[in-house]
């Protein structure tokens, strides 16, 4: 399920950037601030994130009866999260962008220690996950009244155990990349919707424990549609 409350702090914060974007002071601009202003742009987008499995064999792991090491499975689940980009767009073929998602999820793992030493056949970990990366981007020419981009970036993902369905499990953070593409369709010159689709690699979380360590490479799927402002 979503942080009901983040993301409604999220869409206080879209609203009052929409409040400021949208004053008429920003013609009172001197030209050189006013052309900065232009080329850059702000996005919120629902995005659903569908993550992807994995299993390994930790080193200090679960064992069964006889000792042998057992195979940790994970699966994640899928949900629905927030992304917000901010860009600077120097001209069709140079721009930057900052971006940050958030989303809840449950990283259940199979087993979740050692049997034998009292862990769980299963257990599921309740995380808040929330990327912040940087990036390029750049715009191909128009497809009718469409303007395509593609963006690739690195940053990192925070894992966050939630209070009552964490486990007791601590906070990490993971070295993430992605590559996004899209389009974006301007309704006027200072407000458009956007689509696009993303995914993000990073190494499945641990949380600090030895028994979880498996060591996975994964990623997220992240189809998304919004809006966009500029000054």
């Amino acid at each position: 399920m979503l942080n009901v409350s983040r993301l409604s702090c999220v869409w206080s914060i879209t609203l009052c950037l929409l409040a400021t974007l949208a004053a008429p002071t920003a013609k009172a601009q001197s030209p050189a601030l006013q052309k900065q202003l232009d080329r850059i742009d702000f996005s919120v987008s629902g995005i659903g994130q569908f993550n992807g499995s994995g299993s390994g064999i930790p080193k200090s792991g679960p064992t069964d009866a006889n000792g042998t090491p057992l195979t940790v499975n994970l699966s994640t689940g899928n949900t629905l999260g927030a992304l917000i980009t901010i860009r600077y767009i120097k001209s069709p073929y140079v721009g930057f962008e900052g971006n940050y998602t958030y989303a809840r999820y449950t990283e259940t793992f199979t087993p979740f220690g050692s049997p034998s030493s009292g862990g769980a056949a299963s257990a599921g970990v309740q995380t808040n996950a929330s990327e912040y990366t940087l990036g390029y981007v750049a715009h191909t020419p128009k497809l009718f009244t469409l303007k395509p981009f593609l963006s690739a970036g690195l940053g990192t993902i925070a894992f966050r155990p939630t209070t009552f369905g964490g486990q007791s499990l601590r906070e990490q953070a993971r070295a993430a990349y992605y590559y996004s593409a899209g389009v974006d369709d301007a309704i006027s010159p200072h407000f458009g919707l956007r689509a696009q689709f993303r995914q993000v690699f990073f190494l499945a979380p641990d949380f600090g424990q030895n028994y979880l360590t498996i060591l996975h490479r994964t990623s997220t799927f992240e189809p998304g549609v919004g809006f966009y402002l500029r000054f």
